[in-house]
């Protein structure tokens, strides 16, 4: 890890910035595998899987027979533990459904707004070094709760052509029966464009490698929607005097352990507490089975000692990172100052591995910034928003003329005639 002593600020903006590849280069790759989807749909997916997941497939789908023996091969601790994590996820997204109100904003005419569901959504789950069940539960809870009547489910089989058996057990608690064993950018194409076994969807969900991210970028060009705009995971820790640095240290490997491509970064106002998490980094480092991984990624993340609390949460909101942990002691006096960060972990005994698993929140997040603008999933982004508005004869009367000097002004006088014609009708009665 890098270090950093009271950066001057000017060099903020540069120390901001990801380590991340020029994802332009993947385009012309995954270009030509949309093409090879689109022409030849099932073919090509079971080719593609020959050639990048090294195993060849009789059937992409997977059947009831293999979702039923999954069951069986989960250990119970497991079970009880997704469980657990399924209803705390259900019960703090179900909070964020929207009553339908309606507003009568002048006498006569009323408006309101309604959550629909998007009919079908397309769920990629990563399947490679590390299948992510818990993001198919972070996905598909609030699918059902939003309503979706569709899930597609996509995720890479392993060497033998199977799907982890903690990923369809999953799936079979959330009643997802179309899984397709299908990864990277073909899984992608599938899900935005059809095959003859993969329903082409209207929304497509998941994080994935550079490039399935790339992919889902690509697709959204062609109207496709999808979740966010995401890449490799990413944790910014504020640590004080009052943190432990084995705390700090295990935080900042959850998120290195990711993948070579993370990035973790500490603000500090203490050299001593840099130094200290740093011994603690190497220790901890040493016993991981992903060391590998993580060590590739410290090699990218820095700490850096900062003048101030307040210098640390301007920086932070610099940054926007997609997991925020406050590991300071009095974390309620930086809460207002937030602006920008996919998801935020209060104090010392809040990891962000929570998150990820089983508090409740979403742990599908905007990263490399753009949790300036982005939200994580939510229920919302399972549905649309569609408005209503109901005019009376008496309403009409009462905002016509608005109307009609409005459009008037516009130059467009089809839309003021739209209003006309009706009042000349009323004031004939």
């Amino acid at each position: 890890m890098r270090k950093l002593i009271q950066p001057a600020r000017e060099t903020w903006a540069d120390l901001v910035k990801r380590p991340t590849k020029n994802l332009e280069d993947l385009e012309p790759g995954i270009l030509e595998t949309f093409k090879l989807v689109k022409e030849q749909g099932d073919a090509a997916l079971l080719q593609l899987a020959e050639k990048y997941d090294g195993v060849k497939l009789e059937s992409l789908l997977v059947t009831a027979q293999e979702i039923a023996e999954a069951e069986s091969q989960v250990p119970q601790e497991l079970k009880e533990a997704i469980l657990q994590a399924y209803s705390n996820i259900q019960l703090f997204h179900t909070q964020q459904a929207e009553p339908v109100k309606q507003v009568e904003t002048m006498f006569g005419v009323t408006c309101w707004r309604k959550s629909v569901p998007i009919d079908r959504v397309g769920l990629y789950i990563p399947g490679g070094t590390a299948p992510l069940f818990s993001t198919l539960l972070m996905l598909g809870v609030p699918a059902r709760i939003a309503g979706c009547k569709e899930l597609v489910l996509c995720t890479p089989p392993s060497r033998d052509g199977n799907i982890h058996p903690a990923i369809l057990y999953t799936a079979s608690l959330l009643g997802v029966t179309r899984i397709v064993k299908s990864g990277g950018a073909q899984a992608v194409a599938a899900m935005a464009f059809g095959t003859e076994s993969v329903p082409a969807v209207y929304k497509i969900f998941g994080p994935g490698n550079q490039y399935v991210t790339v992919a889902k970028q690509l697709v959204s060009k062609a109207g496709v929607a999808i979740d966010l705009p995401a890449g490799p995971s990413e944790v910014l820790v504020m640590a004080d005097e009052s943190a432990t640095p084995a705390f700090v240290a295990a935080d900042l490997l959850s998120q290195a352990e990711h993948g070579a491509d993370s990035q973790v970064v500490l603000l500090t106002t203490s050299e001593e507490v840099l130094q200290e998490v740093e011994q603690e980094l190497q220790a901890q480092l040493e016993v991981l089975p992903r060391k590998e991984f993580a060590a590739k990624a410290l090699d990218k993340s820095v700490g850096i000692v900062l003048a101030s609390a307040d210098e640390m949460l301007a920086f932070s909101n610099l940054y926007a990172p997609e997991h925020l942990i406050l590991s300071v002691a009095d974390f309620e006096e930086l809460l207002d100052g937030i602006t920008n960060a996919g998801s935020v972990f209060l104090g010392h005994f809040s990891p962000e591995s929570a998150g990820d698993y089983a508090s409740g929140t979403n742990h599908t997040l905007p990263t490399n910034g753009y949790a300036r603008a982005y939200s994580g999933v939510s229920l919302d982004s399972f549905v649309k928003k569609i408005t209503f508005q109901y005019i009376t004869r008496e309403g009409l009367q009462n905002i016509g003329k608005t109307i009609e000097t409005m459009a008037e002004a516009e130059g467009l006088e089809a839309h003021k005639n739209a209003v006309s014609i009706r009042l000349k009708e009323l004031n004939r009665v």
